[in-house]
């Protein structure tokens, strides 16, 4: 059995962001990277012993980053404002990083717009951490390499 590299682990600190070289930042949370196989059922006349599983097409659930708000929170109301009032797709990196910063790994997205862009909720009543959320949507991942 072979053992893993530590500096290789899965272990992660942070996820750094870039949408088409544009460097977003660093986040501290990531949820959402998946995709699924929708499945469509069948059921077959005379044929009592299963329903047919037949493969449809992949779905592609939406990627929420998470962070403090931080002097990086300007570079996503700057890539907001880079578009114009248009949104078009385009291509993301997350890169998942450990305590030395080494990369972990990197999932390339394809088709990536934004979705939302939610704020810190601000009280005085309330002395949480102002923290920020990006969800972008996209249409899958692309092959390591290519």
């Amino acid at each position: 059995m072979a053992v893993a590299d530590p500096a290789q682990t899965a272990v992660t600190v942070y996820f750094e962001v870039r949408v088409d070289g544009r460097d977003l930042g660093a986040f501290t949370g990531c949820d959402g990277l998946g995709c699924e196989v929708v499945i469509e059922q069948r059921e077959e006349g005379g044929v009592n012993g299963f329903v047919h599983q037949l493969p449809g097409r992949i779905k592609y659930t939406n990627v929420k980053l998470t962070r403090p708000v931080n002097a990086d929170t300007a570079k996503i109301a700057g890539w907001f404002a880079s578009m114009n009032g248009t949104v078009t797709r385009t291509q993301a990196e997350i890169i998942a990083k450990n305590h030395d910063a080494v990369p972990v790994h990197t999932w390339t997205l394809t088709g990536v717009i934004p979705v939302k862009w939610q704020g810190p909720s601000l009280s005085v009543e309330s002395p949480k951490v102002a923290t920020e959320t990006l969800e972008l949507a996209h249409h899958g991942f692309l092959e390591q390499g290519a």
